[in-house]
């Protein structure tokens, strides 16, 4: 015996489209009190959340939320179409792949394709990312998953291993440093450093030097890795690195030379970011496996080997 009925498929669809209790039960002529009890009842059944709570904000949908409204939807539709055979056909399955935009021009294509080869009923859409805006479409159950490093998101998120990295120094291959084998953090404190403009990236790579007790000295914050990479290639600075393009050039033409930091607390995980709670029926749990199985598998050159320049 099924335990929903369609009223309960268009509470959750009037909740979606509203983003709050109040407009929806006034949309649906029920009290606010009788949907809120509705809703609890239909997630304790179903086994998990469909919507995020959080004191101060609109409701907004997980990932398994606006997989379940879209369904409901579609059969509500199909529900009015006994009545009326000229309505409108139903909408496809879609998830959402977030990646930090940093990763994004090495894994986010491979990442597409799995999808769409293994995936091919369900619509994918994809958008590359600062941290900050990454972390919101995620917290706001807009994204079912993200590629990204491992900063800034909090423990409701689950998150599988993909690669752990070592950043690189990068200088010209005239400096001084360009002849080591190696460096660590504190030999680098001294020197004017360029590092990404990217807030929780800074953070991080900052954090690494305090907890040594280091003062590191920033000479730009740069706004993509490219502009890092033609700083440096032109003297303006020591740049620091996590990911690193195949190559020796910068975009502007000058020669790079890249020198792996080998402090083992500097390492930093690239994750694939996922809500805690999903189904395994569902596209977010079935795209999750794909993307472990091909990232883990065909691991992208993030980071090269020392890159030597004749």
């Amino acid at each position: 015996m099924l335990y929903l009925t369609l009223r309960h498929y268009e509470y959750v669809c009037a909740v979606a489209r509203h983003g709050s209790l109040s407009a929806a039960a006034e949309a649906l002529h029920v009290s606010q009190p009788a949907l809120s009890a509705a809703l609890a009842r239909i997630e304790a059944h179903l086994g998990h959340q469909l919507f995020l709570r959080r004191r101060g904000a609109a409701l907004a949908l997980t990932p398994q939320g606006r997989q379940f409204a879209d369904r409901a939807e579609q059969l509500l539709e199909q529900a009015a179409q006994l009545e009326d055979p000229g309505a409108a056909t139903s909408a496809p399955q879609r998830l959402t792949l977030l990646c930090f935009a940093d990763l994004a021009p090495f894994l986010l294509a491979p990442a597409l394709k799995a999808l769409r080869q293994a995936l091919p009923e369900v619509e994918i859409r994809h958008h590359s990312c600062a941290f900050q805006p990454l972390i919101a479409a995620l917290s706001a159950g807009e994204a079912d998953l993200a590629i990204t490093y491992d900063l800034g998101l909090d423990a409701s998120f689950s998150r599988s291993e993909l690669d752990r990295l070592a950043p690189h120094v990068l200088v010209p291959p005239q400096h001084p440093l360009a002849q080591r084998q190696s460096l660590t953090l504190a030999e680098l404190a001294d020197q004017p450093l360029v590092l990404s403009q990217e807030g929780l990236s800074v953070q991080h790579m900052l954090g690494l030097f305090r907890a040594q007790g280091l003062v590191p000295r920033i000479a730009h914050r740069a706004g993509s890795l490219e502009l890092l990479r033609s700083l440096t290639a032109n003297g303006e600075g020591v740049g620091i690195s996590y990911s690193l393009p195949p190559g020796n050039i910068s975009y502007d033409g000058k020669p790079l030379h890249a020198v792996p930091i080998r402090d083992q607390q500097a390492q930093e995980p690239v994750i694939l970011a996922s809500h805690a709670s999903q189904p395994e029926t569902s596209a977010s749990a079935r795209a999750h496996a794909v993307l472990l199985r091909v990232l883990r598998r065909d691991r992208s050159d993030l980071a090269q080997p020392d890159h030597h320049v004749d």
